[in-house]
């Protein structure tokens, strides 16, 4: 990618010298193109380039989505994803920043440069794709539901969850919500805004169930005992988690590497034991 800076007539003019200098040739488009970049000098700088001359990773993080991402009381974030990005920053030889953003923010906050890089378990989806770049994928997930333990052969399909008089509790904004719409039209779809403590909800009998990533459902059953995954290793879609980058090539080029090498040396395997068990 590049950016012309030349004024209409003046790039005429040097089409019209070098068209003059190499003639009807078939390469003369190719040499007119090398020759403008030579011309302008105008090769656009990477994101990578900002990140390193400006010090700081801004990582943007909901800090509501266990095991990847945790904001506690006093602002501070514990996760999975918190030491990825400390460990990305460290092989960019920079600090890390981790800024605020909400599921529905996700987008436009990366748009307009108030983070670097999306991380947290962000889900791979075509509307984003069209709109941002993701690294490679990191974990294969899918939505699944979670229910009471006393509920939960209740919900084996969609069909027994999409009743009415069910009640299906959702944060907005993000792949849960346009899950449940896209699939569910006679339950109730309950909102509730704060994903980190949206299962206590639902362990207080304020809606039947919950569908998100079996991941989380697996995570949760654990932090809360009267909950339980149901067929987590079965879901019912097929989803991939990654990292949201803006659309700069040579930034989603360094990260993915780094992330090949996370894979390989053990690193990524190491954060899933100590934060999932698996």
């Amino acid at each position: 990618m590049f950016a012309v800076t030349m004024e209409a007539s003046t790039l005429r003019t040097f089409h019209q010298w070098v068209r003059g200098q190499i003639g009807n040739g078939p390469v003369r488009l190719l040499v007119f193109f090398a020759a403008l970049l030579f011309a302008t000098g105008a090769v656009a700088q990477s994101r990578l380039d900002d990140i390193a001359a400006r010090g700081t990773l801004r990582v943007g993080m909901t800090g509501d989505y266990r095991p990847f991402s945790q904001r506690d009381a006093a602002g501070g974030y514990t996760g999975l994803d918190v030491d990825m990005a400390n460990n990305l920053a460290e092989a960019l030889g920079v600090k890390v920043e981790i800024v605020p953003t909400t599921w529905a923010s996700l987008l436009p906050d990366l748009s307009s440069g108030k983070f670097d890089i999306g991380m947290g378990g962000i889900s791979i989806t075509l509307p984003r794709q069209r709109l941002a770049f993701f690294s490679r994928p990191v974990m294969r997930v899918g939505k699944a539901a979670i229910a009471r333990c006393a509920d939960k052969d209740r919900f084996q399909t969609l069909a027994e969850i999409d009743r009415a008089g069910i009640k299906v509790i959702v944060n907005p904004g993000g792949t849960n919500e346009r899950f449940d719409r896209a699939n569910l039209h006679q339950a109730d779809i309950v909102g509730f805004p704060d994903n980190a403590r949206i299962f206590d909800e639902l362990v207080a009998g304020k809606a039947d169930l919950m569908i998100t990533d079996a991941v989380e459902t697996k995570l949760q059953q654990k932090l809360h005992p009267e909950l339980c995954a149901i067929h987590p290793d079965q879901p019912f879609d097929f989803g991939e988690l990654g990292y949201l980058l803006p659309r700069d090539i040579v930034l989603k080029q360094f990260v993915d590497q780094w992330l090949h090498i996370a894979v390989e040396n053990g690193l990524w395997r190491g954060l899933l034991e100590k934060y999932l068990g698996s």
